[in-house]
Parts: C-alpha cells; structure tokens; sequence
C-alpha cells in the first residue's frame, strides 16, 4: 500500500480553509475513486488528471486508486483540486518526492495535455499558505497574484510536467514577482459638470464622509453624469483595503493578470439584477454587487425599478458592512462595507412638478412610485438632493466647473483628518462613526435635536444628520462640528417632493 498527502484550500467567503487531499494506491480491483464529498466538478477531475498522465506517457497502476479529501464532511466545490490531486497521485507512484510535497498546498486546473488553467481564489490561498508556513503551487499565469502574499514560497509552473522536472531536479522554476497594480482606467472629471452646485457639494460631502447618497430629478438632469464622477473624488485605498478588496475579486474572478485593485471598486447592476446577483449566493454563494464594491461605490441607477426584495437585501449590510449567504450546509459571510449611490426619477414618467409635462395621474403618480421604496431603506440614506435640469442656455454658455483634481484633494485632506482622530480598532470614515464620539458645539447640538424633532427623524437618523455634520466640518478643516454644519446637513436630509422628511 502507498499513501501520499498534499495540502489545497476549500473556500468560505474570502477564508480559505485548509484541505488535506490523501490518496491511497492499494492491491484490489483497478479503480479510480474520489470521495470527501465532492461536487461533480471535483468528481470529474479524475478523468482530467488520468488523461493529463496519458499525455505526459505516464499511467495509472493497475491498483485501486482511492482519493479523499479531508475533512470529509465540508462540501468540496470547483476545479482547482485537479492539481493537488494529480500531485498526490504522483507521489503514491513515487513520481515526485513525497517529503518536498509535504511542504506546499495546490490549486490549479488541469488540461487534457497537462497544462494548468487558472482557477479563483489564489491570493486568499497563498495568504492562507503563508500563514501555515507551506510553499503554494498554481498556474502560471497565476503567480503574479499569488506572489503578493509575502514571504510564500510560490511555484507557478506552466503545465504539470515543468512542475514534475522541478521537483526532480532537472528544471528551475523561476519565483514569479508580484502582478503590479490594476490600472485606474478612464475617469470622468467634475469639470465638465456645468452649474448644480447644490448636486456637486452634495457629491463631495458623500465622498468625504463616505456617506450614502439619493440623487433625485427628471430624465436628462444629470444625476448618472454626476454619480460616474464620484469615483474620481475619492483617495487611494489603504494597502490592507487593497488586500482585502483584492480577495474578494480573487474569490469572484474578476482578478486580472494578478493585479492588486488600488482604486475603490466601482460598480453599477442593471436594475434586472436578481437578489443573488446583488447580495450574493447562486449555487456555488459567489460574492455579490455589495461584496465587489466594498471599500467602493455600488451605483443603483433607476432606484424604483428593482424589485423591492432585492432592494431590501440591502439594509443589513448597509448596517453591518458585511452580508451572510446561508446554505443548509454552511453560512458563509462576504466583507460588504460599501457606498450606496442612488439616482431615481420623481415618478415613472419622470416629469412630476413640471406643469404640462406631467401625466394625468400626477401627483398620484409620484407617490406610487416613491412607495416601492421602503422607509427603512430611505432611513439609511444620508444624504438627498433633488437634480435641477440645467437649462440649454446656460449650459452652452456657463463656464466648465471645478474640476476633480481640485475636489478630490479637499476630499483627501478631510480623510486625512478623520483618521487621525480614528483610535485603534475603531471606525476611519465618518460614515461609520458613532454619534456619541461626535465633538459638537451647544448650539449645534440644541438645532439638531429640535429639527430631529419637528422632522421626525429616527434615532439612525439623528446619528446619520451628526456624521453627515462631522464630514462638513472635516472638509472646513474645523475641530468642533458647528450650527451651519447642523444645518446643511439637515437640509439635505432627504428631499424627495411628495414624501415627507424620514
């Protein structure tokens, strides 16, 4: 009997959980044999890893060829195990050294010729690796990506027989170096946005603050032209945000050339996106829209048009910064701490307040339609601001605006001011600081209080009104929120004609 052990990686949101791949080549009946709960991905990987064999003149032994992967009872899903597996096999054949194999974990998919594709998750691997002292061995192509992890030892062969040469001394796999930096790519500047100065300052108080935002206003104001622009405003993500955003793309898929994303994520689902889509799940619980934008911006343009279901699934993370996938068998948890921008028309035909454009059910209409949204969704939300359409005339003739360079440095220097004031452990955005922490003036707090009163607002509300006015002290470089910061905060707490303030 011979048995050889290698180590791969199951997935649990952006966890990777360690798997120990163990197969045993015994006298009996030839037979090749998968067990440990496998998915059919995992259960057709031993016909890859023979024909993989076949190509490079190699073939099983007339035994019985038994592979389990440990712990037996965690659901195994995907195709990155065909590499540890045909690694193990190898091993039992006394192809490959079994101690040398003993200190590396695998993921990669084999081809029928032996060539390795790339698989997703392999930073959360290579980090997970690390941390168990063990070397990573994955794709090619892959390498760049795994490299980012540090001290790992990384082999990224190009196909199963390089790695094999390697390990027999015959062939040196060069260490790959880390993949760089995805690129920013194209980003609207905030010059070309012509007068809606209650829209712009509006926009850079959310991007300072990292605070929700509601753009509301009739088809063609703007409010998309504004909301593209958002990303351009905001700063650089810190080097563990990029980690940890990055693995959450490595987990999706969506990592390209092995990059790390240094810019915050922005993304934007048509309002035909299913809960799935949106919160993530499907059959194997991907990362959602709130998961791929975290640390960034997630753009809901035409607001009312999702389904309301869909829409609700957005108030836990919206809350917790994070959203749970629950499965009869597991309950898998993705980082989800993202902006909400929203741009909605006043009601379906978009031209409610406009006189004789509006539709003969006005101002029914508005209401309607302002009622697939939720109070408590809207509750969440810090900032509104109605999008007056700029007319023909002026736009022709008014001067190009400020520009973002200019925009995102006072952005920078008010984040700047909120970290230095963040302690250990607790909250660096203003978004996510709690009320009570806020340093205010008497008469500020007494405005706050009685227009949180005479408005109605909820206890989230009244917190959300004292960060929106910390944010608007940080970017007028003032230690202590003041009355006129209460009081543009206030005056953007929720705009929306035909709906009372919430």
């Amino acid at each position: 009997m011979s048995l050889a052990i290698i180590r791969s990686f199951s997935f649990s949101g952006i966890e990777a959980v360690p798997v120990e791949v163990q197969v045993q080549i015994a006298a009996g009946l030839p037979a090749f044999l998968v067990v440990g709960l496998p998915d059919k991905a995992v259960g057709e990987a031993r016909e890859r890893v023979r024909a993989a064999l076949t190509a490079m003149g190699l073939a099983l032994p007339p035994r019985r060829v038994l592979i389990n992967l440990s712990p037996a009872d965690l659901l195994k899903e995907g195709s990155h195990y065909d590499l540890p597996m045909a690694l193990a096999v190898l091993a039992a054949m006394d192809v490959v050294p079994r101690e040398e194999l003993s200190h590396y974990a695998a993921l990669g998919e084999l081809s029928l010729d032996g060539s390795l594709k790339p698989v997703v998750g392999v930073l959360p691997a290579a980090i997970a690796a690390a941390e168990a002292e063990l070397g990573l061995i994955c794709p090619g192509v892959q390498g760049g990506e795994a490299a980012w992890a540090g001290t790992v030892e990384v082999l990224a062969p190009p196909d199963l027989l390089s790695l094999i040469n390697h390990f027999r001394g015959t062939q040196v796999l060069t260490p790959p170096e880390p993949g760089g930096i995805a690129p920013a790519g194209i980003v609207a500047d905030m010059a070309d946005v012509k007068g809606m100065e209650s829209a712009r300052r509006a926009l850079e108080i959310a991007a300072a603050g990292n605070h929700n935002l509601l753009l509301v206003g009739p088809p063609g104001a703007g409010k998309s032209m504004l909301a593209v622009r958002l990303a351009g405003l905001l700063p650089d993500l810190t080097p563990s945000e990029a980690l940890e955003v990055s693995m959450i793309h490595s987990v999706a898929g969506l990592l390209q050339d092995g990059r790390l994303v240094k810019r915050p994520p922005f993304r934007e689902p048509h309002h035909s996106a299913s809960q799935a889509a949106l919160a993530g799940g499907g059959s194997r619980a991907r990362p959602g829209e709130v998961s791929l934008a975290h640390r960034g911006v997630l753009f809901l343009d035409e607001l009312p048009e999702f389904p309301r279901p869909v829409l609700e699934t957005l108030r836990q993370p919206m809350e917790s910064g994070h959203t749970t996938v629950s499965r009869a068998a597991a309950h898998i948890t993705y980082p989800a701490r993202f902006q909400l921008v929203a741009a909605m028309n006043p009601c379906r035909c978009g031209h409610l307040g406009e006189g004789g454009r509006e539709c003969g059910r006005a101002p029914r209409c508005g209401e309607d339609y302002l009622s697939r949204l939720s109070g408590p969704l809207l509750d969440r939300i810090d900032l509104t601001v109605y999008v007056q359409p700029v007319p023909p005339t002026e736009l022709s003739r008014a001067p190009a605006g400020e520009p973002s360079e200019r925009v995102a440095a006072r952005v920078a220097a008010a984040r700047t001011m909120q970290r230095a004031r963040a302690g250990p452990g607790m909250p660096v955005t203003n978004a996510e600081l709690d009320g009570a922490r806020v340093r205010i003036a008497e008469d500020a707090r007494k405005l706050a209080e009685h227009a949180s009163e005479r408005l109605g607002l909820s206890a989230r509300g009244f917190t959300r009104v004292l960060r929106v006015s910390r944010t608007i002290a940080d970017l007028a470089g003032a230690d202590m929120v003041r009355r006129q910061d209460v009081a543009e905060a206030l005056a953007f707490r929720q705009r929306i004609p035909g709906r009372k303030a919430a």
